[in-house]
């Protein structure tokens, strides 16, 4: 071989040989390393490789805000931090499950029935397993990063109702999305989602819900964060307005305190629900973070029923609140003159059986049998119009129908009529059962969003108004059933009577200077006279008293149920306050009330003595 020439220089052949050798024991020495690298080693460097790879983490968009009337803030969020479980890493979340279960005080159960929860789901999106993390929660995930990068924590916005109670069975509670709603909606929802359970909260899910965004992250094989690649902002929830009024809400859930009922305050023109209370009631805020089983059986399974509204799925009898319908029944139909007058001994015999009231009333007619509320004048009313006649207007004034209140799961009540027994009881209806619906008893049930709406309907001529929480509410279409100007001004004027005449159910107790305030009592009984001597023990009657203002035409109604209140009378106090409230604000007079607790209960209630007498008004 010649040898080389570099320049003017030769180079030994020695040396190329040399140089040829060395060149070719590094090309086997590279060989053999990425021989090692990709065969001998891969499953190693593969496993590493996952490690150090790049992980999604979900942004959670906050809820939107609930405001009151004039903006104020009944719920919200506030930032907190969950705990999430990656899951793209099978070998690595096995072996350190026992170790989360014990560090995080999870229960083996619980997190084995949150993964199996997640199986269909794709394995780089991790599992919420801890929606609220603690202080020593997040020291645990902060301090084991090394050996525990299957933990991650992320920043979420807790749902928070800054007022507790108040409002509670209105604006509802939100919860994790369950099993079946991750079935219905595959594509909407993901497991770990919080969504509306109740109330507004499930009413407007759609509107208050955000959309989460998504920071992808570069991380290394013990999950620390090395870069961030990218980032999609989350777009927050829309806030909505109600048309709740948050001091007359005040005032009545102080009225309410230490009470089982209801209430409902409106809007008489525009049907916007100023106040909605529920007693027994809950906290919502015990599930703005998983409540746990042994709470949530506890409050399914209490008798005093507390996750139900009572303002618009308690389905009782109206007692004498249902005499005006049966007032507008007898005016409007003609089939009984508008001065017809029936003597009231105290009771009176029909079909063979004794119908009491509560005392002698002597002659009555039609206002007088409002205004002091005469059981015997209006038992012979029902027995002339018999029970269809009845039915007929009293589904016409919107009894026994849901009215469709943005709120889900409103009951629609019931109101009998001979094609009812014949399909539900499968006999002819009796005759004898007409007296007892004659003065709201018997089969008749209603709702208190009902009976507001439906004296509302009286009072301004036929307009069934829409109630509705939503302020800016779209769409809303009133129903009407026109009535005669007299039958509006007859029993307008006979409501004034039973708050402002001496003989009045209230006993003028609950007059407003200044304001033309109207009303109708009613005392419901929740069993028969037979069953109560049977038992040996008088039960308490449901208290009803529905008031509006002013008397025709009126601008707010209130409708308040107190359950085992006694006379309907009782009751009557707590609309007075809403109503008066009301006028106050608007004449710039309004002085927030002390709390329920530091109220006596003589100074929301009054005490009323009752009239001796079996029927009350």
């Amino acid at each position: 071989m010649a040898p080389w020439n570099v320049g003017d220089q030769k180079i030994p052949q020695s040396r190329l040989i040399l140089f040829s050798y060395v060149s070719a024991a590094l090309v086997i020495l590279l060989l053999v390393g990425f021989w090692k690298l990709q065969v001998v080693q891969s499953e190693h460097y593969a496993d590493l490789a996952d490690k150090n790879g790049i992980r999604p983490i979900a942004i959670i968009a906050p809820r939107g805000a609930m405001l009151d009337r004039e903006g104020r803030v009944l719920v919200d969020s506030y930032p907190s931090f969950s705990i999430l479980l990656m899951r793209d890493n099978p070998k690595q979340l096995e072996k350190s499950l026992p170790q989360i279960e014990e560090g995080l005080g999870i229960s083996k159960e619980d997190l084995q029935q949150q993964l199996d929860a997640a199986r269909s789901e794709p394995k780089f999106l991790p599992v919420v397993i801890k929606p609220a993390a603690t202080e020593g929660d997040i020291a645990f995930v902060e301090s084991h990063r090394a050996d525990l990068p299957v933990l991650e924590l992320i920043m979420v916005q807790r749902r928070r109702y800054p007022f507790g109670q108040m409002l509670a069975n209105t604006v509802g509670y939100v919860g994790e999305v369950s099993p079946q709603e991750l079935e219905k909606n595959p594509d909407k929802y993901k497991p770990g989602d919080i969504v509306g359970k109740a109330g507004l909260e499930k009413e407007y899910n759609d509107q208050i819900v955000g959309t989460d965004g998504m920071r992808r992250v570069v991380v290394n094989s013990v999950g620390k964060v090395i870069r961030t690649l990218d980032n999609i902002d989350a777009i927050p929830g829309k806030p909505i307005q109600l048309t709740i009024d948050e001091d007359l809400q005040r005032v009545a859930e102080t009225d309410f305190a230490n009470k089982e009922g209801a209430l409902v305050a409106m809007d008489a023109r525009t049907g916007e629900v100023l106040a909605m209370v529920s007693r027994p009631t809950f906290d919502p805020n015990d599930f703005a973070v998983r409540i746990p089983p042994p709470e949530w059986a506890a409050l399914n399974s209490d008798p005093n029923t507390p996750l139900l509204n009572r303002a618009i799925q308690a389905q009782l009898a109206p007692g004498s609140v249902f005499k005006v319908v049966m007032a507008t029944a007898m005016l409007e139909s003609k089939a009984i003159p508008a001065n017809y007058t029936a003597y009231c001994p105290g009771s009176a015999v029909f079909y063979g059986r004794v119908f009491h009231c509560d005392h002698a009333h002597g002659e009555v007619d039609l206002h007088k049998g409002i205004v002091a509320s005469c059981d015997v004048y209006f038992y012979h009313v029902g027995q002339q119009l018999g029970i269809d006649r009845i039915a007929y207007y009293a589904t016409s004034l919107g009894l026994g129908q849901r009215t469709g209140i943005d709120l889900p799961s409103e009951q629609s009540g019931l109101i009998p009529s001979e094609e009812w027994s014949e399909r539900v009881n499968h006999h002819k209806w009796y005759p004898g059962s007409t007296i007892s619906v004659a003065i709201g008893q018997g089969a008749v049930m209603v709702t208190p969003i009902q009976l507001a709406r439906m004296i509302v309907t009286v009072a301004n001529g036929g307009t069934l108004i829409p109630p509705h929480l939503l302020k800016d509410a779209q769409g809303l279409k009133p129903g009407s059933f026109p009535l005669s100007e007299d039958t509006v001004q007859q029993l307008t004027d006979a409501m004034w009577g039973v708050v402002n005449e001496p003989d009045g159910t209230t006993s003028e107790t609950v007059k407003l200077q200044n304001v033309d305030f109207a009303g109708k009592t009613g005392t419901a009984q929740t069993e028969s006279f037979e069953l109560q001597n049977k038992l040996g023990k008088h039960l308490k009657e449901n208290g009803w008293f529905i008031g509006i203002a002013p008397r025709r035409n009126p601008e707010i109604v209130v409708a308040a149920l107190v359950q085992g209140a006694g006379w309907g009378s009782s009751v009557a106090p707590i609309v007075r306050d809403v109503v008066k409230a009301y006028y106050d604000k608007k004449n710039g007079t309004f002085v927030q009330p002390s709390t329920a607790q530091n109220i006596p209960p003589s100074a929301t209630s009054p005490s009323l003595e009752p009239v001796s007498g079996a029927q009350r008004p």
